[in-house]
C-alpha cells in the first residue's frame, strides 16, 4: 500500500477522480456523525438555521446530529453507479431550489453520510449536505482493500479492520481517555479549537468557489490516507499508543473540517 502512496501527485489527482466513482462509500461512526452535525449546527446563519428547522422531521427536536448516525443503520437503495462527487454537486445544488418554494424534509443517506432527502412533487432525490465521505480519509482510500476494510489489524488487544478504526476505534479511544468518555467534552473541545488554534485554518476550509468543493476534499482525504491511515500498516500490525497518539489529532482535525464545512455548505445554500 505504501507504494501505491508514492505515486507522483498528478497521477494522484487521475486515481482520486477513480476513487472519487467508487460505490464503496460510508460515513464515520456514530459518534463521528454527532461530532461533525453538533459542529455545524452550532455554526449555521440564522437563515440556514431557520431553513433546516423546518426541513428536519418534528422526532429530531431540531436537533441536526439526532439523525446523523441514520446512515449508520439502515442500507441503502439510491443512486447505484453514480460518482459520488458528481452526486454531491448534483443534489447540493438541487437543494438550492428550496428557497424556490418546493417542500422538502430531512433524513440522512447511507452511501452518502449525512445527507437529505429533498422530497417534491416530481419525486425523491438525495441531497448530500456534508461532505463526511472525504473527511474520513479512508473513505477516500483504495478500492483494491476497499478503503482498509480487508486489512486485518489489532487495535491493542481487539481484532478489527483498519476502517473500522478510522470510523469508530480513534474516536472512541479518544474520548475514553482524554475527554471522560463524553463525547460532548471533545466537541466542546473541537468548537473551542476551532475559534482559537484553528481560527485562521478555519476560514480556508469554509472557502469554496462554487455550492460545494468535494474535489478539493477528497484529494485532502487521499494524502491524509497515505500519510497516516495506511502507513507502517500491514495485514495483522498491532496498533498501539505509537499509532493512536499521532493519528487521533489528525481524526480530530478532519472532525472539525468536516464541521465547518458542512455549515459553510448549508450557509451557501440557505442564504
Amino acid at each position: 500500500m505504501d507504494q501505491l502512496c508514492k505515486i507522483h501527485i498528478p497521477s494522484l489527482i487521475i486515481i482520486i477522480a477513480l476513487l472519487l466513482c467508487s460505490p464503496m462509500v460510508h460515513g464515520w461512526g456514530v459518534d463521528g456523525h454527532l461530532i461533525t452535525c453538533k459542529i455545524a449546527q452550532s455554526r449555521l446563519s440564522k437563515a440556514a438555521a431557520d431553513a433546516v428547522s423546518q426541513l428536519l422531521p418534528g422526532y429530531a427536536s431540531n436537533d441536526l446530529s439526532s439523525l446523523c448516525s441514520w446512515a449508520d443503520h439502515v442500507k441503502f437503495h439510491g443512486i447505484p453507479d453514480r460518482c459520488v462527487a458528481g452526486a454531491i454537486n448534483n443534489y447540493t445544488n438541487q437543494l438550492l431550489t428550496y428557497n424556490n418554494g418546493n417542500s422538502a424534509s430531512l433524513c440522512i443517506s447511507t452511501t452518502l453520510p449525512i445527507s437529505l432527502y429533498w422530497r417534491h412533487s416530481s419525486g425523491t432525490s438525495i441531497v448530500p449536505i456534508a461532505l463526511n465521505s472525504f473527511m474520513q480519509p479512508l473513505h477516500v482510500g483504495f478500492t483494491s482493500d476497499r478503503g482498509g476494510n480487508t486489512i486485518d489489524v489489532h487495535w491493542y488487544t481487539r481484532k478489527a479492520v483498519l476502517h473500522h478504526v478510522w470510523d469508530d476505534s480513534i474516536i472512541e479511544t479518544s474520548v475514553e481517555r482524554f475527554y471522560n468518555s463524553d463525547v460532548n467534552e471533545l466537541i466542546n473541545t473541537l468548537q473551542k479549537n476551532i475559534t482559537t488554534l484553528w481560527s485562521n485554518q478555519a476560514k480556508a476550509w469554509e472557502t469554496c468557489s462554487k455550492t460545494t468543493c468535494p474535489d478539493i476534499y477528497a484529494s485532502e482525504g487521499i494524502k491524509a490516507a497515505c500519510a497516516w491511515a495506511y502507513k507502517g500498516v500491514t495485514e495483522g500490525s498491532i496498533l498501539e499508543d505509537d499509532y493512536f497518539l499521532s493519528r487521533e489529532p489528525v481524526v480530530n482535525l478532519r472532525l472539525a473540517q468536516g464541521g465547518v464545512r458542512l455549515a459553510a455548505t448549508l450557509n451557501r445554500v440557505f442564504g
